[in-house]
């Protein structure tokens, strides 16, 4: 092989590296990247008003108000939820939180075999209508410690219709509580 050929062979490989960094640059030019000042996601949320003393959300209705138009049916379908955790039937297994058969009136922390948290342990006192109310609105806030990691039921209509459906899970249900004329 001459001198000339292998100028030729070396003459490519030197231009198909100039027009490879020609390309480069100007895509560079093109499709220049962003680079965020902060790196991650940013979450564009809209931060709420506080809620000041005079600005606090209005109380909700009386349990016993909503009661008149829950639905045991409506219940039923509220807690498909809790079926993640909980168990329904009549001496069914306790699951990661225990069976909720009979809940309404019986003893809070006394359903045999499950492992309560020492904060439901130190509260006393059976399951009354107005306590699930509470408790479904905000569990860890009715009781500071509790293992349930569930933020509660925003709507007391769907509270009221859970508590219905709760009450009927029982060997003898519970009256429900008429509201006061």
């Amino acid at each position: 092989m001459d001198s000339f050929e292998i100028n030729k062979i070396v003459g490519a490989v030197l231009f198909t590296g100039l027009c490879l960094l020609a390309l480069n640059i100007t895509a560079e030019a093109i499709f220049a990247p962003h680079h965020p000042a902060k790196p991650g996601f940013e979450i564009d949320v809209k931060p709420r008003a506080s809620a000041g003393p005079a600005d606090k959300a209005a109380p909700d209705e009386p349990i016993e108000k909503l009661l008149a138009t829950a639905t045991a049916d409506r219940g039923q379908v509220v807690t498909k939820q809790c079926s993640a955790c909980h168990t329904f039937q009549k001496d069914g297994p306790n699951g990661i939180g225990p069976n909720l058969y009979g809940i309404v009136g019986r003893p809070r922390a006394s359903e045999p075999g499950f492992n309560y948290s020492d904060a439901m342990k130190a509260k006393d006192g059976e399951w009354t209508i107005d306590d699930l109310n509470k408790f479904l609105t905000n569990p860890k806030e009715f009781v500071p410690g509790t293992k349930m990691n569930f933020p509660g039921l925003p709507r007391s209509s769907q509270r009221a219709d859970a508590i219905a459906y709760l009450n009927t899970l029982a060997d003898n249900p519970k009256p429900l509580p008429v509201a006061k004329q």
